[in-house]
């Protein structure tokens, strides 16, 4: 395939500082989103890397964990350590011994679920915890041949969503698209789903999954899902959980801080990679795209991964949610900072307009104790445009650098 490109990640700056404040570092993300490749760039030359991906090593580290780790020379990267979580306490022991040392492991996990709850339990205290998603728009514009491809905001969207948003897939445009994708569906079922999580039928789980892929960016309704595939509720929770846990899917919660019982409670569910929702959904081409029942729920589904990468490459938590009342008062999307609120729509269009900007003036109206600041309309527009007063169109690369510099 030629030269390895090597495409600079925007988490490298919070990813250093942790490294410089706690013994221990986790990457978590989901599979092929680049955490060993950018591990191994940043620190190969000083650290050792050791990956529990081969039987061989895990083998050894399960079943003495104590010699394995007595073998092991510092500083060390743990490459998906959520095969081995017997090895946490004994991390522990070694950091607590020399607790002010610095930097001395980093791991990496694909299943934020059981990870982070083994860490949060175990190392408290003792490790900064980090999440890598597949490239952003902002990374994916580095790419050398895709620079003048990506050169407005729905030419970004096509090729976020009929190429990919994974490195590998993304540096190497020979790579096809429905064999890249099936395969790494047949990965994350097989090695994720069905070793680390007892998930019962692969089958119908991805039935389920290509079913939720049709309704990205709607309200989670978990007896819909049950009825339409003739399964328990508590079975399609767990398997919500399984795929948020791995980070396939994203649950935007509604804002509900002193609204009262008016809101609807249930989150909205977007998935990480809007491709993968393509290639579930059999959506290949532009017009499909741009013209399709989807495309809507496609460009908001964009919005929100792009939002949650932006917080996430910050080192921060998103503090995003949706809103939607019993009288149809409905939000895309809420960003809330220092108790004030940020509303949000997003709309696929080139020619925003001052109707588009009516729920943020109703719900400004409505909720009038609140800290509502001016609203914003994402679109495709190239330059901002103010619409009124208080309601602006905002192309989506003014949002993304308005996001970074805010975050």
């Amino acid at each position: 395939m030629g030269k390895e490109i090597y495409i600079h990640r925007e988490i490298e700056r919070p990813l250093k500082l942790l490294h410089k404040q706690f013994p221990a570092v986790a990457l978590t993300g989901p599979r092929q989103s680049g955490k060993s490749t950018l591990l191994k760039k940043i620190f190969g030359k000083n650290y050792q890397f050791i990956s529990f991906d081969e039987p061989l090593m895990r083998q050894r580290a399960v079943s003495d964990p104590e010699l394995f780790l007595d073998n092991i020379k510092e500083p060390v990267i743990f490459d998906e350590i959520q095969y081995v979580p017997e090895l946490l306490s004994y991390l522990k022991i070694l950091i607590d011994k020399e607790r002010n040392k610095r930097g001395r492991f980093i791991l990496t996990g694909s299943q934020q679920f059981n990870l982070i709850k083994n860490l949060g339990d175990t190392l408290a205290g003792r490790i900064g915890l980090l999440t890598l998603l597949p490239f952003s728009k902002h990374e994916k514009e580095k790419i050398p041949f895709l620079k003048k491809k990506l050169k407005n905001t729905q030419k970004c969207f096509a090729d976020a969503c009929l190429r990919s948003s994974f490195p590998e897939i993304s540096v190497h445009p020979k790579i096809g698209f429905e064999s890249w994708y099936s395969s790494y569906l047949q990965t994350y079922l097989e090695r994720d789903v069905r070793t680390v999580y007892n998930i019962g039928n692969l089958r119908e789980f991805q039935k389920f999954l290509q079913l939720l892929a049709t309704r990205c960016s709607q309200v989670l309704n978990l007896n819909s899902l049950a009825g339409d595939l003739g399964i328990a509720v508590n079975t399609i929770k767990k398997w919500i959980s399984v795929l948020e846990a791995s980070q396939i899917i994203y649950l935007l919660n509604p804002y509900y801080r002193n609204l009262g019982k008016r809101i609807t409670k249930n989150p909205k569910v977007y998935f990480l990679d809007c491709a993968l929702v393509c290639y579930l959904t059999g959506i290949r081409d532009t017009r499909h795209l741009l013209n399709g029942p989807m495309a809507g729920a496609l460009f908001e589904n964009y919005v929100v991964q792009e939002t949650v990468k932006s917080f996430l490459n910050n080192g921060k938590r998103p503090n995003i949610f949706y809103l939607r009342t019993h009288n149809d008062v409905e939000i895309d999307l809420i960003i809330e900072k220092n108790m004030r609120i940020l509303p949000f729509e997003i709309k696929l269009s080139k020619t925003p307009n001052i109707n588009m900007g009516r729920p943020i003036e109703r719900f400004k109206k409505i909720f009038s104790k609140l800290n509502i600041m001016p609203g914003r309309i994402i679109c495709l527009t190239d330059e901002d445009i103010s619409l009124t007063r208080d309601i602006k169109a905002q192309s989506f690369n003014s949002y993304l650098n308005w996001l970074d510099a805010n975050v």
